[in-house]
């Protein structure tokens, strides 16, 4: 508007006539003009506030880094389990017990730096591999198989679980260090160890996968456990049955999320504010609470990450937040194309195409033709009391390469496999699959 009044005045060839018109919209008309765009800024605000993403504050980060260069002071990543950080010794029990009953032992967990398709396929084929177990008493070879390693994917279950009963919508979480884990299995041993044996090391050799061997690696994410204690005593709820039970967020920092673990029976819903958490349950008595802290990611001064810091992040826009704010899904091309680019993770792949795929005979051909997933599912833990999972018609969103990985390049499959898993929230009618192009 003050550019549209400049550019009139300026066309006035009167110079009296314009000094004149020029004082009187200073004197008036702009002062309108400058509060009307400060009460649109407003009302602009006040909208946005409406749809304040809570979600936001959980979005979780994750990263993997060796056991001896983990940081116990770090600004905001922890370990998933936190016993990964203690060397344990091996049961050398439960290995005799094992070779006695001809059952498998699990030995310890590997982490294979290098693509998901390629570990699900050495996984697939049973192949053995040789290796040794020694001890202080003499050394035995051994013959052991590749297992997929679940330890840290029902940390992801049990996290889901939390999401559940604080009433938050669940959204994929995209660890693609998670899935590479394996657990070396004991399948059979030259001798028998001595119950009394202690094991000082065990090798394997993986052969041709050896150079995708990592040790004593452990997934983090951005997740602190806490226990806060009731501010003050609990108060009856409206409802006059429960109470309402308030933690202080204030010492533990108000801009992070956080989430009430605890016995489903003993939380009714939860209320959030700024700076307070309020629990509204049957529980009477103030008691201390065990809460899950998503701790905001910062700038990190000094040190560095090994791997690379990757997210289930949404981009910040007000269209996004307000889809998340409704329960309607559009089920078209361009809605598949803004699930898909919402994601940050998807500036490493550019969507091409969706097709729909209802031939029941289409996994033999896609065999034969290559043209197979490349992508698994990350939530198998959610499952669909209403729809049956056979006879549904498959979904195949189309990829083609977008930002470069770098050395990471193994993450890409796992990439695409998180956006589809997200797509796959959104339209559960379809089993969702990834292909390259």
């Amino acid at each position: 508007m003050k550019e549209l009044i400049l550019e009139r005045l300026g066309k006035i060839e009167d110079l009296e006539q314009r000094r004149m018109l020029k004082q009187l919209m200073s004197g008036l008309f702009l002062n309108l003009v400058d509060y009307q765009e400060q009460m649109s800024r407003q009302l602009e605000q006040r909208v946005f506030d409406e749809i304040e993403d809570w979600e936001g504050r959980c979005d979780i980060y994750v990263s993997l880094c060796s056991r001896d260069e983990w940081d116990p002071i770090h600004e905001f990543l922890y370990p998933m389990r936190p016993e990964d950080l203690e060397n344990t010794a091996i049961d050398i029990s439960s290995i005799v017990e094992g070779l006695r009953d001809q059952r498998e032992a699990r030995l310890t967990s590997l982490f294979l730096e290098c693509d998901s398709m390629r570990i699900k396929g050495l996984i697939e084929s049973g192949r053995q591999f040789g290796g040794q177990i020694k001890t202080a008493a003499g050394a035995y070879r051994i013959k052991v198989e590749l297992r997929p390693c679940d330890k840290y994917l029902q940390e992801i279950e049990n996290l889901y679980h939390v999401f559940l009963k604080n009433g938050l919508p669940w959204r994929t979480i995209n660890h693609p260090f998670a899935y590479k884990f394996v657990d070396i299995v004991l399948t059979g041993c030259e001798g028998t160890p001595d119950l009394k044996d202690i094991v000082t090391e065990i090798s394997v050799d993986l052969e041709e996968y050896e150079a995708f061997k990592r040790t004593d690696r452990i997934p983090l994410w951005n997740i602190e456990r806490l226990y806060i204690k009731n501010s003050g005593f609990p108060v009856p709820a409206s409802d006059r049955v429960n109470f309402e039970h308030v933690l202080s967020l204030r010492k533990t920092g108000t801009e992070h999320g956080y989430l009430v673990d605890g016995h489903a029976a003993d939380i009714r819903y939860i209320k959030r504010s700024e700076e307070e958490l309020t629990i509204v349950s049957p529980q009477e008595r103030a008691g201390i609470w065990s809460v899950l802290k998503v701790v905001q990611p910062v700038d990190i001064q000094i040190g560095r990450l090994e791997y690379p810091l990757v997210s289930n992040r949404c981009t910040e826009s007000f269209v996004g937040k307000y889809t998340r704010k409704q329960a309607m899904v559009v089920r078209s091309k361009g809605e598949i194309a803004r699930i898909v680019h919402s994601l940050e993770a998807s500036e490493y792949l550019v969507l091409e195409d969706t097709r729909v795929i209802e031939d029941p005979g289409r996994e033999v051909s896609a065999r034969r033709s290559g043209t197979e997933a490349q992508t698994y599912e990350m939530n198998p833990f959610i499952s669909d009391q209403v729809r049956a999972a056979i006879g549904r018609a498959v979904l195949r969103l189309s990829f083609r390469p977008g930002k470069t990985f770098g050395r990471d390049d193994f993450m890409r499959n796992d990439f695409m496999s998180f956006v589809v898993s997200e797509v796959q929230m959104y339209l559960p009618e379809y089993k969702c699959e990834g292909v390259w192009v």
